[in-house]
Parts: structure tokens; sequence; C-alpha cells
């Protein structure tokens, strides 16, 4: 059982510094830009932080998901084809539980953690009183 965790642990360490490496830089951006754009669309629309309403509001947590899987969807098919051919090409097996974690890790995760954040400095920013925008 070490053995397996020890041997499962090193791959997943060892993926940024392989091939398709690349994907390490642009998934997360990907997804940073689209919770960037959603983030500031929830705060156009009154919309509450996205992380926050997924635990505080129930009653629209389903919309929510809706709206956030909808968004990443792309983002994350990409991180699982990538890591799926990155797991055929040098690992020389498939690795399923690996391809989710890679997926959550380098979509999901920044995607969920940012949009909330880009929401309230886009209400920041918004806010009546606040000095404009220098280029405006």
């Amino acid at each position: 059982m070490d053995d397996l965790l020890t041997t499962w642990w090193r791959e997943l360490a060892e993926r940024p510094g392989g091939p398709l490496a690349f994907r390490y830089y642009l998934q997360p951006a990907m997804a940073l830009l689209l919770a960037a754009r959603d983030g500031v669309r929830d705060a156009r629309e009154g919309r509450p932080a996205y992380f926050w309403s997924l635990f505080t509001d129930p009653a629209h947590r389903g919309e929510a998901i809706r709206s956030g899987w909808r968004s990443i969807v792309r983002v994350v098919l990409l991180a699982l084809v990538l890591d799926l051919a990155y797991q055929v090409l040098v690992l020389r097996g498939l690795r399923p539980l690996q391809l989710v974690v890679v997926a959550i890790v380098l979509a999901i995760l920044p995607y969920v953690l940012l949009r909330g954040l880009a929401g309230r400095i886009a209400r920041v920013a918004n806010r009546p009183g606040h000095p404009p925008h220098p280029a405006a």
C-alpha cells in the first residue's frame, strides 16, 4: 500500500516538469479568465460571491453550480484530455483518479476560488463614490 501511494504522489509531482507541462499554466490561466469574467458579471447583476453562495444560499445552489459548470466545462474537458494524453504517452497506462485530481486542481479549484474574489473586487470598484478609473 505504501508503494502504491508513493508511486501515485511521485507520478503527480513529476507532471509539471514533463511533457505537456504547458497545461499547468494554460488551464489555471483559462480558469482565472473565466472566473474574472463571471465574477464581474455576478457583481453587475447583484449576485453574492460565488463560492460563499454555494454554502449559504441553498435555494440557488443548483443554479449557481450549473452556471459555474457551463462556464468551466471546456477547461475541465481540456484538462481531462491533456492529462489522458500525458498518461498514455508518458505513464503508458491509465490513472483515472489522477485524471480527476489534475482536472480539479488545474481547472475547477482556481475557478471556484477566484470567481467570488473577482466579483468582490468588481463590486468595490463600482461602488458609488469610488473614484473613476483614469482611462474613463
